[in-house]
């Protein structure tokens, strides 16, 4: 049995809290966890009645940070609770499978910090009542699986897993259940039918996960971040959590920033931080270059444009602007960029990606990538514009699930704000049609970088 200590202060009332020790050395191992507070968190909710824990996170306001923002705790408490049989199991899930174009968070926080990850189940799983945890990670990320069941591991050794966890009632076995790569398998219902074993394919609703999911049991599904900002909660309470954020998006998170930004990568800040102050964070956008569009939440979120600079990128600030706040997956564009070029691609990965389950979804995102394709190379008509518009609206909303979504949402965004620039691929004035822009410009790799990868 180990015992477990919180320093003296806590943390601060301030992020980074998630990303705090990324760099420390050997930062992933439960060593190091242990010397900043490590599972702390777990030892508070053990001494606390599982409804308890459950109406503190609510308390806390902790949305879920894997796309909609639903509260964790609301989540949690749709599960059946109070005594219950042995027979009667409930499961927890984690998804892992981190696959939205722009959105590269999870995969580094389970590298870096995979026991945040682990004590957020532990505490989650006391919570809800459940013996058997799962975390669904892309097969692809090979490191961060072997990550995971070596944390896994020493957290069996350790007696943080397995029978009377911490010498309390919780038994829990958590196993690292890797994917076969499939972008569809993000969608919850999806998921849990790949991780019985089936088609990676979305299920009708209701029932809903938390009445009939894994196994047709009870069941939470959770992001990787929602449960990994569990533990500080735990530890340091619901006034901590709500010094950070907004009133109705309180607390932190991590904002990835990509494509032409001077400094990519994960920077966590409290939820309604605009992308003006980000943007200052990693030295602005690439030298002699301006910003032209954007996209707040990955490749499924309507676009923005530099008009929106100062939105606060919470969940009612970018809704309240157009778009949704999403996996925080800030991909920026500067003026060398061809907008139907990228909309294109877009559209191309959702076609890819389509489960085919769905009528309106597999033969809609694959008229939209014929569609958008004679549009970039400039075969198209202004009568396209409209067809483009019709299948998209008899996508959007009429699919299966959330990916028909995904897929409109750049095509009618970009419309939206770029039109001019669909109308310039036409022939007109001398010009043959095609893409005005040069793709070579609007790489984030230098010449000479690009020829030594070839």
């Amino acid at each position: 049995m180990i015992t477990v200590d919180l320093p003296a202060g806590g943390e601060p009332a301030q992020a980074p809290v998630l990303s705090r020790f990324w760099s420390d050395r050997q930062s992933w191992t439960l060593a190091s966890y242990l010397r900043r507070g490590g599972y702390t968190g777990l030892k508070a909710a053990l001494a606390m009645a599982p409804d308890d824990v459950i109406e503190l996170v609510k308390a806390s306001g902790l949305r879920g940070r894997g796309g909609a923002g639903f509260p964790v705790g609301m989540k949690w408490s749709f599960i059946p609770q109070g005594e219950r049989d042995t027979s009667d199991a409930h499961y927890l899930v984690v998804n892992a499978d981190e696959s939205e174009p722009g959105t590269c968070k999870d995969m580094p926080l389970m590298l870096a910090s995979p026991h945040t990850l682990i004590e957020g189940v532990a505490i989650a799983a006391y919570a809800i009542r459940a013996r058997h945890a799962f975390i669904y990670v892309r097969g692809e990320v090979a490191p961060v699986i072997r990550r995971l069941r070596e944390a896994v591991d020493e957290a069996y050794a350790a007696g943080l897993l397995g029978r009377r966890v911490l010498g309390s009632n919780l038994d829990l076995d958590l196993v690292v259940h890797a994917g076969a790569g499939a972008y569809i398998c993000g969608e919850e219902t999806a998921l849990l039918d790949s991780l019985e074993g089936r088609r990676g394919q979305p299920r009708l609703r209701p029932p809903f996960p938390a009445v009939a999911g894994l196994y047709a049991s009870p069941t939470v599904v959770n992001n990787v971040e929602s449960i990994a900002s569990v533990p500080s909660i735990l530890r340091n309470g619901t006034d901590w959590f709500r010094s950070m954020g907004t009133e109705r998006s309180p607390g932190f998170t991590l904002y990835s920033l990509s494509g032409h930004v001077a400094r990519p990568g994960q920077y966590e800040a409290p939820l309604g931080i605009t992308l003006r102050e980000l943007l200052e964070r990693a030295g602005g956008v690439r030298a002699g270059h301006t910003l032209k569009f954007w996209t707040p939440g990955g490749s499924s979120t309507p676009i923005f444009t530099p008009e929106h600079l100062d939105v606060p990128l919470d969940y009612e600030g970018v809704a309240e602007a157009g778009s949704m706040l999403g996996t925080k997956a800030l991909q920026i564009f500067d003026e060398t960029t061809c907008v139907v070029r990228a909309v294109t691609r877009w559209t191309e990965f959702y076609a890819h990606e389509s489960c085919g389950k769905c009528t309106p979804c597999r033969e809609g995102t694959y008229w939209l990538v014929q569609l958008m394709r004679r549009l970039e190379s400039g075969d198209a008509t202004e009568e396209d514009l409209t067809t483009l518009t019709d299948i998209t609206d008899s996508v959007v909303g009429k699919s299966f699930c959330a990916l028909g979504d995904a897929a409109g949402s750049p095509i009618l965004s970009s419309l939206k704000y770029f039109r001019d620039e669909y109308l310039a691929h036409f022939p007109h004035d001398g010009h043959p049609g095609g893409c005005p822009f040069d793709p070579s410009k609007s790489t984030v790799f230098h010449a000479d970088r690009a020829e030594s990868r070839s």
